[in-house]
């Protein structure tokens, strides 16, 4: 077995074929879009790359000449760790011990040639809501932009010596199912002082929702972890990308005396589209998906983001936000199913709301960490509102 970097447009086409070649006998595989991967390795297209960010790609290759593998090995200068911490990710391998070991040990060296001190895998080179953990319970058709893997996956990872930093868990419900009935009594509460409301957005005046995100988000949740605050530019850019796939009665906000206070922001499951395309988005897939989008089927939406400023925090400012959005969601009889993208399992206080939903776990990912030093002590990652 050999490695080679992948560099020129057959390998980068090598790099997205075995993929489907390792999944093409699983029928709850989505190929993702050849774009979306092709773009974290874009100079022009990934801006952790114009950041001072770097990365290398390799494909494995057997005796027969048979492409057997394929890894990419990153480092994002953006990714603060207690130690300095590389990534590995687009991990694809036959079920091969040694396999997994020899691009395992080839990311390790550029790595620590690079003064890295441990690898944290698989992971996005880029933002944490796509590719991001290895999937190890919950084997069905992935959300768009979640990593999908066999289960032989973790075994490689783990016999490896990885040990999960923390793990990803997802959480889901039938759209029909009724509340909590303490989300009926909180409610019941808060609508009956008039200067709370809780409104959808409307494409027509995305801007200021665009505006009011970034205010809720800065303070909900920079403070968090290793977050970091969104102006309000970058914030109109992504509502403004996201607009041809937003429905509008799935993103909400509430306000108190016009302040914003709170946010769901919620997509349809972009998925159920694109697993018609076959990795594909060109003029064709485009139209089809436009077609698709306005007279097929996509009966299941994802929780994006959910926060509160901390003033408003543990009033049921929560409760208020979910029963005013169900009204109109369920009212609807469009969706069937819910599901939140994913939370770590250091953030005990989100996990809390999805379960008071009434949700049940549906899948769980787990990022993985290696350390270089293999006689240092072992880490999981910071639980939010803990002390280090």
């Amino acid at each position: 077995m050999h490695l080679i970097e992948v560099k020129t447009d057959k390998d980068k086409s090598n790099f997205i074929k075995i993929g489907i070649d390792l999944y093409k006998n699983d029928p709850n595989w989505i190929q993702p879009l050849t774009k979306d991967i092709e773009e974290v390795f874009d100079p022009e297209k990934n801006k952790f790359i114009k950041r001072g960010g770097t990365f290398i790609r390799w494909l494995l290759i057997d005796e027969n000449e048979i492409i057997i593998g394929r890894i990419a090995a990153f480092i994002n200068k953006a990714y603060k760790q207690e130690q300095p911490t590389g990534g590995i990710g687009f991990f694809e391998c036959i079920n091969n011990q040694d396999a997994a070991n020899l691009m395992f040990d080839n990311c390790k060296k550029w790595l620590q040639e690079r003064g890295m001190e441990a690898m944290d895998g698989p992971i996005n080179f880029g933002e944490r809501e796509k590719w991001w953990g290895l999937l190890i319970d919950g084997y069905h058709a992935p959300l768009y932009g979640m990593t999908y893997n066999p289960h032989y996956y973790q075994e490689l990872f783990e016999n490896y010596g990885f040990k999960v930093f923390f793990n990803q868990l997802c959480y889901g419900r039938n759209v029909s199912d009724p509340l909590n009935e303490k989300f009926i009594h909180f409610h019941e509460l808060i609508s009956k002082d008039p200067n709370y409301k809780a409104i959808h957005i409307s494409k027509n005046n995305l801007n200021k929702f665009a505006k009011d995100f970034c205010y809720v988000y800065n303070k909900a949740w920079a403070a968090h972890g290793e977050g970091k605050t969104m102006d309000e530019k970058s914030g109109i850019k992504m509502f403004n990308t996201m607009k041809p796939v937003i429905d509008e009665k799935l993103c909400w906000f509430a306000y108190y005396k016009e302040e914003p206070i709170a946010i769901w922001i919620n997509l349809p499951d972009l998925n159920q589209y694109f697993k018609h395309m076959k990795g594909a988005f060109g003029i064709i897939q485009k139209l089809n998906f436009l077609w698709l989008k306005n007279f097929g089927k996509c009966d299941r939406f994802v929780g994006l983001v959910f926060g509160i400023i901390p003033e408003f925090q543990r009033k049921g400012i929560d409760a208020f936000l979910v029963v005013e959005a169900a009204k109109t969601i369920q009212k609807q009889k469009k969706y069937l199913e819910y599901e939140v993208q994913w939370i770590g399992d250091f953030n005990p206080k989100m996990i809390n709301i999805s379960e008071s939903l009434g949700t049940v776990l549906t899948r769980k990912l787990a990022t993985y960490r290696y350390l270089f030093d293999r006689n240092k002590e072992f880490k999981r990652h910071i639980i939010f509102g803990q002390s280090k």
